[in-house]
């Protein structure tokens, strides 16, 4: 049953999802996409995902606490993705979305929050916004010839091994930086945030997870190297950006190196990122506090520009065809506030990724991942004097390391549509062992033509 709230302009946008039953069992030759003939291409996806979580243990709750009662949650997601190739090497794209949902305790309380489809301007009324407006341009440098399927935001054709590219628009930064093969897509693969990418990579966005600036990829045979520059915005976890990229934004380099491990694919990715904006320091808000004799708060200190860097390692490798592993870490200083992604500040990930070849069903796929978070010591200190950061806060702090257990089943009912079973175990919520554990039991129905 949908939840109440959940209005009849988005019920009639469900219905989309129902378009691709009318297709018939999709087969492993249905799931490679064959190149166009043409200059464009038009695509769609839409995502319902139903969340409900258990009442819990909890010894006391704060301003920012994951509430310890029942509770359930819902999003809803639609786009449009229109691709043009204006001539060889210069790509445009646009993607309308709309989205809904009502987040578990109103998207507080937890460093992997369950639901990464859910941003955090998300509301019980249905919004239309623009996710992406790009340009993309690429530049054949030499090597071999590669064929390019047709793919969300791809047009299908050739490129050349050795190529640079640049991008430049609205987008996010996901998009580009920190891929990776079996958890990166909340619509498809695991749904926790500390899954998507680097739970401790605060890449720049607003508050829906898209930003505007630009970036340059160079290609040569099995390498790649690329840098972006992006805007920030002009309050942590903000919906308006500011387009000031000389003066604040979010810069990111990766290099990534692709092999071949006994006659299977892998990659690895080398990533750093740097934040420069006004953001709070959590040594100047308990100094102001243990001189004014009050709480410290994060609010009171948000007076000059700061910078905040990371480094992180990303690895997949495939097993077997049917097999595959991955492994996140990243190391995020964690002096200052997080300004645009989640209150986390070292991450560490790892999983595995199964389809259902060996069982007659080559487009199911079964998942199993762990994630571990941690916080600075003075991230730490700030939280346990009854600090609030945007998302935690449970006015003391005993801490340990927040642990995340997911696993998910995904059903392909149809052509173009899945459904998935999901399951969370989250200990600590907010880094609290006075807390949890946390459980949270999910349902996804994704469609994509």
């Amino acid at each position: 049953m949908l939840p109440r709230r959940f209005d009849l302009k988005s019920l009639a946008l469900l219905g989309c999802l129902l378009l691709a039953l009318f297709s018939p069992a999709a087969t492993a030759e249905d799931a490679i996409p064959t190149a166009s003939p043409f200059d464009w291409d038009v695509r769609f996806q839409s995502t319902y995902v139903t969340q409900s979580k258990r009442a819990f243990r909890a010894a006391y709750s704060g301003g920012n606490s994951l509430s310890s009662s029942q509770e359930a949650s819902y999003s809803f997601t639609a786009t449009a993705a229109f691709g043009v190739r204006l001539w060889p090497g210069t790509e445009i794209y646009l993607n309308p979305e709309v989205a809904q949902g009502v987040p578990l305790s109103g998207l507080t309380g937890l460093g992997g929050f369950p639901n990464g489809e859910l941003a955090r301007t998300s509301g019980a009324v249905l919004k239309l916004y623009r996710a992406r407006s790009l340009l993309r341009q690429t530049w054949d440098l030499g090597g071999d010839e590669q064929k390019v399927e047709a793919d969300t935001n791809q047009l299908a054709g050739t490129q050349r091994k050795e190529r640079l590219v640049f991008t430049a628009g609205t987008l996010s930064v996901q998009d580009l930086f920190d891929d990776n093969t079996y958890a990166h897509d909340p619509r498809a693969e695991f749904l926790n945030w500390a899954l998507l990418t680097h739970g401790a990579f605060d890449f720049a966005a607003d508050a829906r997870g898209y930003t505007s600036g630009f970036a340059l990829e160079y290609f040569r045979d099995d390498w790649a190297i690329r840098f972006g520059r992006f805007a920030q915005p002009k309050q942590p976890n903000g919906q308006s950006l500011d387009y000031r990229l000389f003066k604040n934004y979010g810069d990111q380099i990766e290099i990534e190196r692709a092999h071949t491990l006994a006659s299977q694919p892998g990659k690895l990715r080398l990533l750093a990122f740097c934040n420069v904006a006004t953001m709070a320091r959590f040594s100047d808000a308990l100094t102001l506090a243990d001189r004014t004799g009050t709480t410290p708060s994060i609010e009171n200190v948000r007076t000059g520009q700061r910078a905040k860097v990371g480094v992180g390692i990303n690895a997949e490798q495939s097993i077997t065809p049917e097999i595959g592993v991955f492994a996140r870490a990243m190391w995020a200083d964690g002096k200052t506030e997080t300004y645009a992604y989640t209150e986390i500040d070292r991450s560490l990930s790892l999983g595995t990724s199964i389809t259902g070849a060996s069982w007659g069903r080559s487009q199911d796929v079964i998942g199993l991942a762990l994630a571990s978070n941690e916080l600075s010591a003075s991230h730490r200190a700030y939280l346990a004097r009854g600090g609030l950061g945007f998302f935690i806060g449970d006015g003391a702090l005993n801490y340990r390391p927040e642990t995340i257990t997911e696993a998910f089943y995904r059903w392909n009912v149809m052509k173009a549509a899945w459904l998935s079973a999901d399951f969370q175990s989250i200990r600590n919520p907010a880094y609290n062992a006075d807390r949890g554990p946390v459980r949270v039991a999910s349902v996804r129905l994704h469609t994509e033509f």
